[in-house]
């Protein structure tokens, strides 16, 4: 009897023992996994675009249709005319949609105040690697108004853009690792730890901007640009 007695004391015992010493490894293990330090690491790296769209809008007004769509053509021809001797291809140079608006279809406007029932619009798109050609020819366009050319309220716009954004990932990325771990070590040295292997790790986004930013441009209107990425990493402490 006494037997059993000491024999149920003592399962008894161990049970308890066995209950406070599980949720404790748990915990204690919980605590350890949770010994960690998130860090940002940042790459930057300035690139140059190598690749230009510039667009040409113009139009032609008048009464005739026909005689405004042959006034269309000829700015056209001057147009591209005036890129091949700048030293475009005509592969890099697009004839975009016609449009055409008419005056007397919106039947509020008063038809005796209106100088020209129809208006035709152009847009003539350059896409080329030559970035360099494209700065140097912009700015000439405008003397292309004093031999007939009509631009719209569009005008023209060039937006440059760099297409090698993939190529140059890698590096970046592993060099915001070598920036995160450097930050990591930091911590770590302050707080007496070290560092251990990655728990968790977000690359984080790319984002392209202009290298010199200003209000009066964007980075789409800019050669020089800097691309950008901020991993973020959490590492374990030991």
């Amino acid at each position: 009897m006494k037997k059993s007695i000491v024999l149920s004391a003592g399962l008894i015992g161990v049970g308890l023992l066995l209950t406070g010493f599980f949720p404790g490894y748990y915990y204690y293990h919980t605590q350890m996994d949770n010994r960690t330090v998130t860090v940002k690491g940042l790459a930057e790296r300035d690139v140059v675009a190598d690749l230009a769209l510039w667009t040409i809008h113009f139009q032609a007004n008048g009464n005739d249709v026909l005689l405004a769509k042959k006034d269309i053509e000829k700015q056209q021809k001057m147009i591209t005319d005036f890129l091949a001797e700048a030293g475009f291809s005509s592969d890099e140079v697009s004839v975009q949609g016609l449009t055409m608006q008419d005056a007397y279809a919106d039947s509020y406007r008063d038809k005796a105040s209106i100088s020209a029932r129809y208006t035709l619009n152009q847009t003539l798109l350059v896409r080329t690697p030559k970035v360099a050609l494209v700065q140097n020819t912009y700015p000439n366009i405008g003397d292309l108004v004093s031999k007939g050319v009509t631009f719209n309220s569009y005008g023209n716009g060039v937006s440059y853009v760099y297409t090698k954004l993939n190529e140059i990932k890698p590096q970046m990325l592993n060099a915001a690792i070598v920036n995160a771990k450097a930050a990591a070590d930091e911590f770590a040295k302050t707080s007496g730890s070290k560092v251990g292997d990655i728990r968790h790790a977000n690359q984080g986004v790319f984002s392209i901007a202009a290298r010199e930013e200003n209000p009066e441009s964007n980075e789409s209107s800019q050669v020089n640009k800097k691309v950008r990425v901020v991993s973020t990493i959490e590492y374990f402490l030991k």
